[in-house]
C-alpha cells in the first residue's frame, strides 16, 4: 500500500481499512435511504488491538454526519456475569429519558415484560420467561428504531457480553428483515464458549463480515509513523516500529504516543529504545508505569478495574479509601498516562464518569491486583453497591468473587440476588448466585432450602441438574410440610422434562405413601395420577382408572387437590371412551363459578400447565367445544400477556389449532398450528409440545386434502416413530397411518393403524376420536376385507 496520509477525521488505526470503511458507508447510506429498508448487521472480528474499536468510532463519525442516531455499548471481561448489562447500556439511556408514562405507552404490552430487564420497571413477583423477555427486547428495538430512525446500534467487545444480551442479539439478528436498523458488533474470535458462543455465532451468521482484520503491513506502519512523528522519520526506525509491534494497530498507536511523550527522535540511532517503550505499554511494563504514578494512583486504577463499569470518581474514591480531592488528582494523572479516559459524549456521562482506554489495559490492571487484595476489594465493592441502594443483583457479581467464609449475610444476599435475576428472566445468573451461596455454606437448617431454590431456578433450563439438586435437598433435614411436598412435586416435574416419566410417577407415589398429612397426600396422589395420565406407554400401576374413579368419587372440589383429581378423572374417562356427559360433569365440578380456580390457572406454577390442558382437552373431545375453545383462548392470552413465549405459548397455539380443527375451521387451525411450530423451533425438537403441533398440523392438512403439504411437514419435522413417552392428542399413530394411506403406502399404513390398535388396547383408550384407528383401518380394508371393515366400523360407532 502507498503511504497516503489519512484525513484528520479518521483514526490513525484505520490505515489499510479502506474496504471496511466503504462497507460501513454503504450500510449507513442504505439505512438512511428508506425507512422501510431491512436491517443490517456488520461484524468486525479480529484479535485484540487490531482496530475493531477504531472501526466502530469511524462508524459513529459516518453515521452522525448523515444525521443518524447512534447508541453504543461495550462488553466487559469482569462483567459477563451481569445479566442484560450490555443491552441495558445500549437501550436504557433512551428509555430513561422518556417520562414513565411515555415509555409505558411506547413499549405497550412489552413494558412489563422487557422493562424490568432494562431496569426501567420493577419486576413482578413471578419468575419471568427468558424467551418472553428476549422477544420483548427485540420488540423494544423495533419500536425504538421507528422512533429514532435512522438508528445505528454498536456493541464493542461483544465476546465479553453477558449471556442474556447475546441471546437477544441472536434473536434480533434473525428478525432484522423487519427492523430498519444498522447493528455493528466488534469481537475477538475466541474468549467465548458454550451458549454465549452459540448465540454470538448465530448473530454473526445473519450478518456480513468487516474484514478479515489483519495486522498492518510494513508500508502502512511506516505511513502511520510518519503521519504521527513527521515525514523525516527514517525508514529503519519505521521498520523497527513494525517489528516491535507486529503491525498491531493499537500497539503501534500507543508506541508512537510514547515516542512523542519521551521526545525520542525517529532515527535509526534511537530505534533500539522502541522495545523498552513498547513493553511499558502492556503487561508488566504497564504495571511498572502505573506504579511510577504513585501509590494513590495505583489504588485508584485497581478500584476502577474492580468496578469494571459505572466508574465514577466518587465510587472509586470510596472503594480505594481516598478523599475526593486526592481521587480527582489520581483520575487526572491516569487520564494523562492514557490508562483511563472520559467516555465519548454520545453516552451522556456525568462529568466524573471514566473508562479504561482499552480493554487490554483494564485486563492488565485487574490481573495486577494481588489475589487476596482483589478478593477483599470485591467484598468491599459489594457492600458499597448495596449501600448505594442498587440492589442485591447488582452486588452479586462482586459476591461471586469473594472467598467462602461461613457468612450468612452473603448467603442471604445471594439468595435475594437469585430471586431478582429470576424475576427479570435471567435464570443462569440466578443459578450462579445459588451455587455460590451453597459454597459459603448456608446454615444446616437452610441448606436444603437453598438447594430447592437452585432446583427451581434450573427446572426449565437444565432438568438433569435440577434432579440432582432436589434429590440432595430431600435427603437433608430442613424441608418439611408444604416445602417438602413442593420439592417432591418439582422433582417429579424435572424427571418428566428429562423424559424419565416412570421415575416421576414412582417419586410422588413413594412420597404419598409415607406422608401422614391427608391434604399433602392427596396432592401427591393427584400428581401421580397426572403423570400416569399423560404417559403414552403401559400404565405404571394396576387398576389405575378404578382407583382414580374411587378417589374422585369422594371429591367435592373444595380445594385444588380435589379439583385436580376431578380433572384427572374426567380426562381418564374421556380417553377411555366413557360417557361424554359424565366427563363434562366431572370437569364442571373442578371449576369455580365456571372458571379455573386460583392456583390452577395457566400461569400458576404450583400445578403447572398440564392440568388446565387436560381439562380443556376433555371438553374438546367430549364435544363441549365452546368451553374448550374458551380455555384454549384464555391460555393464549395469559401466556402472551405474561411474556411466556417459549414452550407454553407454543402449546397454547397448538391447542387453539386443535379447537379450530374440532370445529372444522381448517384454515384457522392450520394458521395456529404453523405458528405453534415456529415458536417450538426455538425451544427444541423432539419435545412433546413439538409432537402436538406437528401431529395436529398433519391431521389438518390431510383434512384439507393437502396431502403433499402434509407429507412435507411430516418429513421436515420428523413425524415418525419412535413416538414420545407422553400422550399426544390426537394419537399420532392413526394420523401417521392416514398419511401413509393417502400417499399410497397402503401396507405401511395398515401396519401403523394396527399398531395403534394394540397401543390403545394396552392403555384402555377406546375413544374413537382421540385414537381414530378403527375408522381409518376400516376404510383401508374396505376393498380387500369388507367383513372386517364392517366390524371395525360398527365397533367404532358403538364406542362413539
Amino acid at each position: 500500500m502507498t503511504e497516503v496520509r489519512r484525513t484528520g477525521a479518521a483514526s490513525a488505526s484505520l490505515w489499510e481499512r479502506d474496504e471496511e470503511v466503504a462497507t460501513i458507508t454503504r450500510a449507513v447510506d442504505t439505512l438512511c435511504a428508506d425507512r422501510s429498508s431491512p436491517g443490517t448487521l456488520l461484524e468486525a472480528r479480529g484479535e485484540a488491538g487490531v482496530g475493531k474499536t477504531a472501526l466502530l468510532a469511524e462508524t459513529r463519525r459516518i453515521a452522525e454526519a448523515r444525521g443518524c442516531t447512534v447508541w453504543s455499548a461495550r462488553g466487559g471481561e469482569t462483567l459477563r456475569s451481569v445479566p442484560f448489562n450490555v443491552v441495558r447500556q445500549l437501550l436504557q439511556p433512551a428509555l430513561v429519558s422518556m417520562l414513565p408514562e411515555e415509555a409505558r405507552e411506547y413499549l405497550g404490552d412489552w413494558y412489563d415484560i422487557a422493562g424490568p430487564a432494562l431496569g426501567i420497571a420493577d419486576p413482578g413477583e413471578r419468575q419471568a420467561d427468558p424467551q418472553g423477555v428476549c422477544d420483548g427486547l427485540v420488540a423494544a428495538v423495533r419500536r425504538l428504531a421507528r422512533r429514532e430512525w435512522p438508528l445505528v446500534l454498536m456493541i464493542d467487545d461483544a465476546h465479553w457480553a453477558d449471556q442474556e444480551t447475546l441471546r437477544w442479539l441472536a434473536a434480533l439478528a434473525e428478525r432484522l428483515d423487519e427492523t430498519s436498523v444498522l447493528v455493528v458488533i466488534a469481537r475477538r474470535p475466541g474468549d467465548v464458549s458454550g451458549d454465549n458462543a452459540r448465540h454470538l455465532e448465530a448473530a454473526g451468521a445473519m450478518g456480513r463480515p468487516l474484514g478479515p482484520l489483519n495486522a498492518l503491513t510494513p508500508d502502512a506502519t511506516a505511513g502511520l509513523t510518519r503521519a504521527t512523528l513527521g515525514a523525516h522519520a527514517e525508514a529503519s526506525f519505521c521498520r523497527e516500529v513494525w517489528a516491535v509491534t507486529g503491525g498491531n494497530p493499537y500497539e503501534t498507536v500507543e508506541l508512537l504516543a510514547k515516542v512523542q511523550d519521551s521526545e525520542l527522535q525517529p532515527v535509526e540511532a534511537e530505534a533500539a529504545e522502541l522495545r523498552d517503550l513498547n513493553r511499558s505499554a502492556r503487561g508488566g511494563g504497564l504495571v511498572a508505569r502505573l506504579e511510577q504514578l504513585g501509590v494513590d494512583s495505583t489504588r485508584f486504577a485497581w478500584a476502577a478495574a474492580i468496578l469494571g463499569g459505572g466508574i465514577t470518581v466518587d465510587m472509586v474514591a470510596r472503594l480505594a479509601t481516598l478523599d475526593r480531592a486526592d481521587a480527582a488528582r489520581c483520575a487526572e494523572l491516569l487520564r494523562g498516562a492514557r490508562i483511563l479516559s472520559v467516555p465519548d459524549s454520545a453516552g451522556k456521562p456525568g462529568a466524573d464518569d471514566l473508562e479504561f482506554v482499552h480493554p487490554l489495559i483494564a485486563t492488565a490492571v485487574y490481573n495486577s491486583i494481588p489475589d487476596a487484595l482483589r478478593t477483599a476489594m470485591h467484598g468491599i465493592a459489594a457492600q458499597l453497591v448495596t449501600d448505594s441502594g442498587l440492589g442485591a443483583a447488582a452486588a452479586s457479581r462482586h459476591l461471586l468473587k469473594v472467598h467462602p467464609d461461613d457468612d450468612q449475610e452473603v448467603v442471604f444476599q445471594l439468595r435475594e440476588a437469585a430471586r431478582e435475576h429470576l424475576a427479570v428472566g435471567a435464570p443462569d445468573a440466578a443459578r450462579l448466585c445459588l451455587e455460590r451461596a451453597l459454597r459459603e455454606p448456608p446454615l444446616p437448617e437452610s441448606h436444603a432450602r437453598v438447594l430447592f431454590e437452585l432446583g427451581c431456578a434450573t427446572l426449565l433450563t437444565a432438568p438433569a441438574t435440577t434432579i440432582g439438586h432436589l434429590r440432595t435437598a430431600l435427603a437433608m433435614p430442613g424441608l418439611d410440610g408444604e416445602q417438602r411436598v413442593d420439592a417432591v412435586f418439582r422433582l417429579s416435574q424435572a424427571l418428566l422434562h428429562n423424559d424419565q416419566l416412570e421415575e416421576a410417577v414412582r417419586t410422588v407415589e413413594a412420597e404419598a405413601a409415607r406422608n401422614p398429612d391427608p391434604s399433602a397426600r392427596l396432592r401427591l396422589q393427584a400428581a401421580q395420577y397426572m403423570w400416569e395420565g399423560i404417559h403414552a406407554g403401559e400404565t405404571s400401576s394396576p387398576h389405575r382408572s378404578a382407583r382414580l374413579a374411587e378417589l374422585a368419587a369422594t371429591c367435592t372440589g373444595r380445594d385444588n387437590a380435589e379439583r385436580a383429581l376431578l380433572i384427572l378423572r374426567g380426562f381418564d374417562a374421556m380417553t377411555h371412551g366413557e360417557s361424554a356427559e359424565e366427563v363434562v360433569e366431572l370437569c364442571d365440578r373442578a371449576l369455580v363459578n365456571g372458571r379455573l380456580a386460583p392456583g390452577l390457572g395457566w400461569t400458576d406454577t404450583e400445578w403447572g400447565l398440564e392440568l388446565p390442558m387436560m381439562l380443556a382437552s376433555s371438553y374438546a373431545y367430549a364435544d363441549r367445544l365452546d368451553r374448550a375453545e374458551a380455555l384454549f383462548t384464555e391460555a393464549l392470552r395469559a401466556y402472551e400477556s405474561a411474556g411466556w413465549s417459549g414452550g407454553h405459548l407454543a402449546l397454547a397455539h397448538a391447542y387453539v389449532g386443535l379447537g379450530h380443527r374440532r370445529r372444522g375451521r381448517l384454515r384457522e387451525a392450520e394458521e395456529s398450528l404453523r405458528e405453534s411450530l415456529r415458536i417450538a423451533e426455538r425451544v427444541g425438537r423432539g419435545l412433546p409440545l413439538y409432537w402436538s403441533a406437528t401431529c395436529n398440523l398433519v391431521d389438518t392438512l390431510l383434512a384439507r386434502g393437502h396431502v403433499e403439504e402434509a407429507r412435507t411437514v411430516a418429513d421436515q419435522y420428523g413425524f415418525a416413530p419412535p413416538y414420545p413417552s407422553t400422550i399426544v392428542l390426537p394419537d399420532p399413530r392413526p394420523v401417521r397411518g392416514r398419511l401413509l394411506l393417502a400417499t399410497g403406502r397402503t401396507e405401511e399404513g395398515v401396519n401403523e393403524l394396527e399398531a395403534a390398535e394394540k397401543a390403545a388396547a394396552a392403555r384402555g383408550r377406546h375413544n374413537p376420536v382421540v385414537v381414530p384407528w378403527a375408522t381409518e383401518l376400516a376404510r383401508a380394508l374396505a376393498g380387500e376385507d369388507p367383513g372386517r371393515a364392517a366390524r371395525l366400523a360398527a365397533d367404532a360407532r358403538r364406542q362413539a
